[in-house]
């Protein structure tokens, strides 16, 4: 059966001899780019191309058609080959559309040697672009898949090859409209912005491709689009010249899109097939956006300082003219081009930060209450849901460029890992806050302080964080398809377990000493251990009567007080094997503490998503490797707005008939 991708999604790649078929409203160029496992490329000779159809193990078209084909073999790709990504492009030219959207959509199909179809990908929501990466092919752990891409570009070849990393776009996208059509007129080569370096590409001095940089030279810029695809909106306050179709790089802005382009944000704008989930790839879309412009902003500064070191070097360099007029000339110089480059890249981030809070004022309120926060309205009318979630909220991050602008952090259900709530110290400064580590004032249960909680403070918000999170994931669920467990060996949790015990959630309580700790973990080994078997030979139906179809979260606090080596080795299965079958492990825990059993422990606090009871920089994006400042997902203080959803969930419970899962 044919899987048909959206943007984003992923397929296993099954066989090593592929053919991609394109078929488009009219001509197009075609392409493959061959990366590392970085995506970069070697050079121009990285570009498989009309004028340069067959490499080792691609073959592409040497002309432009509706329907083309590309040959693939994986197996003869030379061996620093990752990624083939399949380049798009609309050849100009006399009665040939100007942009993918004036068109109908291209479409590309992934067929075996054969001609059995693998996987089918429409790329949809292009407008001005003319130009787009389709679909990638990438090896993962030495598996092939497939990605569709539909990066498009409003700048053409010439901008994409650009944003591949390759110095000389303009030239080669020349050479290849040149090869593809005698008699065409190549696409003219558009003045390179100034754009900060992004991660993996090359900037003007680093090749020995690029032209060497003078004082007066600003960076070649690999222009990059940083918007997700298929958010093209911008807020109707947006500066001018700042259209739906501007990327986010440091230069002069792209010109309007017309009177069509949209010219606010809507909740909403984005791939999906419910509007949970296009509310879902929204918020992702958000993050990427605001992970690159901060990473574009960061580059271009970077660039900016190490060009001022340079040219005060220079100046100072010649012992006779050190100090004289002309050298403190040349020192005014580079500072007024510094200033200038910073001050160009800030206004282009602020603008990409009006677009995004434009977008998170609109989309925030529109959430549903698994993905919204605890202050959100949307809890006031809460009502039990009937189907299962496609994600859930676990708290707030922003980065210190933009410390307003809170991007919620959404997790797909169900749980692949469970969770770690770190209640020791951490590396903050003991006894004080530090404006520079921390981008700003810490946020504790909905009150902004400036001191860092003790030990017994941190204690007693990590567990409370702890039942706020599986407050959500029981309000998330429908009624009776999610059950909470707990584990306290020294009987230390006190009120933070209320709200669960209070409303009817926690029916057993928690589970206190060596024989306790032992006969839960027991259990649900054994669960994993039935609902494993039962599934390998499809044999659900043979399940024990008593066996509760509830997914389970069993939150264990105080560790590792309490535990021995068989209650150590069974944590670390559950944490393993748990997940697959419904089991869900949430630890309460001072890594610190836990040292003293050495490296034992280590397979098991890297299965767990780390989280902290206050906001802590340790969480990373996969884009840029930014290091996000993570907010946890407290109730505000003296709000029964998380009593009242659990009330309601009790509430529910009886009536509820779940599906065995």
């Amino acid at each position: 059966m044919t899987a048909e991708l959206v943007r984003g999604q992923n397929h296993p790649l099954d066989g090593t001899r592929v053919e991609i078929r394109i078929a488009a409203d009219g001509p197009v160029l075609v392409g493959v780019a061959l990366g590392d496992h970085q995506g970069r490329l070697a050079g121009t000779e990285a570009v498989v191309h009309p004028g340069a159809p067959r490499r080792p193990g691609v073959e592409v078209p040497s002309g432009a058609a509706a329907e083309q084909r590309i040959a693939v073999d994986l197996d003869a790709l030379p061996a620093a080959v990752h990624r083939l990504s399949v380049l798009l492009a609309l050849p100009g030219g006399p009665g040939s559309p100007h942009a993918f959207g004036a068109a109908a959509a291209p479409s590309l199909v992934v067929a075996q040697a054969d001609g059995t179809p693998l996987a089918a990908y429409v790329v949809t929501g292009l407008g001005l672009e003319s130009a787009l990466v389709a679909l990638e092919l990438y090896r993962r752990r030495g598996a092939w898949r497939i990605r569709a891409v539909g990066q498009g570009y409003a700048g053409g070849l010439p901008e994409l090859l650009r944003d591949q990393g390759l110095p000389r776009a303009a030239e080669l996208a020349a050479e290849i409209e040149a090869a593809a059509g005698p008699g065409r007129p190549p696409a003219a080569a558009p003045p390179d912005p100034v754009a900060p370096h992004h991660p993996g590409q090359t900037t003007v001095g680093s090749s020995p491709e690029a032209p060497a940089a003078g004082p007066d030279t600003p960076p070649s810029g690999d222009r990059v689009d940083y918007r997700h695809p298929r958010r093209s909106t911008v807020p109707a306050s947006a500066p001018a010249g700042v259209t739906a179709s501007a990327p986010s790089a440091v230069g002069p802005p792209a010109p309007s899109a017309g009177p069509g382009a949209p010219t606010a944000p809507v909740a909403g704008d984005a791939n999906g097939w419910s509007m949970e989930e296009r509310l879902y790839n929204q918020v992702r879309g958000m993050f990427e956006d605001l992970a690159r412009s901060v990473a574009a902003y960061r580059s271009a500064t970077g660039f900016a300082a190490s060009r001022l070191e340079r040219e005060l070097d220079e100046a100072l360099a010649d012992p006779a003219t050190r100090l004289g007029g002309a050298a403190e000339t040349a020192r005014s110089a580079a500072r007024d081009r510094h200033t200038d480059l910073v001050d160009r890249a800030r206004a282009v981030l602020d603008r990409d930060l009006a677009q995004l809070t434009a977008e998170s004022e609109v989309v925030e309120p529109a959430l549903p209450p698994a993905l919204a926060r605890w202050d959100n309205p949307v809890w006031q009318g809460y009502e039990v849901p009937q189907q299962h979630p496609m994600a859930v909220r676990l708290g707030d991050l922003h980065l210190p460029e933009a410390p307003g602008l809170r991007i919620p952090m959404l997790v797909r259900l169900p749980l692949e890992r469970g969770l770690w709530i770190d209640s020791g110290p951490g590396p903050y400064p003991r006894g004080g806050y530090d404006p520079e580590r921390e981008f700003g004032r810490r946020e504790l249960g909905g009150a902004l302080t400036d001191a860092v909680p003790d030990e017994a403070a941190l204690g007693r918000l990590a567990l409370e964080t702890a039942v706020a999170v599986a407050a959500r994931l029981l309000a998330a669920h429908p009624a009776g398809a999610f059950a909470v467990q707990v584990i306290d060996p020294a009987g230390a949790a006190g009120p933070a377990l209320a709200p669960l015990r209070e409303s009817g959630l926690l029916p057993v309580s928690p589970a206190t000493g060596a024989a306790g700790v032992a006969a839960v973990l027991e259990a649900l080994t054994r669960r994993v251990d039935l609902l494993q078997m039962a599934v390998r030979h499809r044999a659900t139906e043979a399940l024990p009567p008593e066996l509760d179809p509830a997914e389970q979260l069993l939150i264990v606090h105080d560790f590792p007080h309490g535990f021995d080596d068989r209650g150590l080795n069974q944590l670390r299965y559950l944490a393993d094997e748990g997940p697959a079958v419904g089991v869900h492990l949430m630890m309460v825990a001072d890594r610190d503490r836990a040292r003293e059993y050495g490296p034992v422990l280590d397979p098991l606090w890297r299965a767990l998503l780390r989280l902290t009871p206050v906001p802590d920089v340790h969480l990373a994006d996969p884009w840029v490797g930014h290091a996000w400042t993570y907010a946890p997902p407290l109730a505000p203080r003296r709000s029964e707005v998380l009593r009242r959803a659990l009330d309601r969930v009790a509430a529910a419970r009886p009536a509820a008939d779940p599906e065995p899962g």
